[in-house]
């Protein structure tokens, strides 16, 4: 009974070392975050990123359809914040530092999409969390943190690291909606990495 409790006990903390950052407020955050991450996949969602006028703050798209960045922006919502609305704030004020008129023409913000596009998360996450390195060492990698990628076709993709691990053990798995619905998948080196963030809220 002593050895199956020490064995329990080591198998608890090897758990909680996973997703620890030494701050029990951090650590509460990370947890309450990838367990929202995780839920993001039990919901049948297609894959649209047709623009929608949504309401503000708060708004969301219908919740039956999402794109990668709505597995970001909802899985956020349920840890207290509500990036709509830390965005586009950060983009009345700093607008030229967002890539919105190079890449897509606009002259102001628009609180219907700007939160929707990975090149303005990227961008927030730089100036509001913490930019990491981009390297394939997989233990660089934490749960919680959030990763972009350029696709084929020049197509940003970004996601959400979780705790759980590949089926060999070498990486962690990756919540993110890639075109099939929000799933967790073993994709965390399959295309190339352009952004590593973590964020924990301003």
């Amino acid at each position: 009974m002593l050895v199956r409790n020490r064995i329990l006990v080591s198998f608890l903390l090897s758990i909680f070392s996973v997703v620890s950052f030494g701050d029990e407020t951090t650590d509460t955050f990370i947890f309450a975050l990838i367990k929202a991450a995780k839920e993001r996949t039990l919901h049948e969602v297609r894959y649209d990123g047709s623009y929608l006028s949504i309401p503000y703050p708060n708004g969301d798209v219908p919740a039956d359809i999402g794109v990668c960045t709505d597995v970001v922006i909802r899985s956020f919502r349920q840890v207290g914040i509500d990036l709509q609305k830390e965005v586009h704030e950060d983009m009345r004020s700093n607008f030229t530092k967002y890539p919105s008129k190079r890449i897509w023409g606009l002259t102001r913000p628009d609180k219907n999409i700007d939160h929707r596009r990975v090149p303005n998360l990227q961008v927030y996450f730089e100036r509001f969390g913490k930019t990491l390195s981009v390297t394939r060492n997989p233990s660089d990698y934490r749960p919680g943190d959030l990763v972009t990628w350029m696709l084929p076709g020049n197509l940003p993709h970004i996601g959400i690291v979780i705790d759980a691990m590949s089926d060999d053990g070498e990486r962690r798995l990756v919540a993110h909606n890639i075109g099939r619905g929000p799933k967790i998948e073993d994709m965390l080196f399959d295309y190339r990495i352009t952004g590593h963030y973590r964020y924990w809220g301003k």
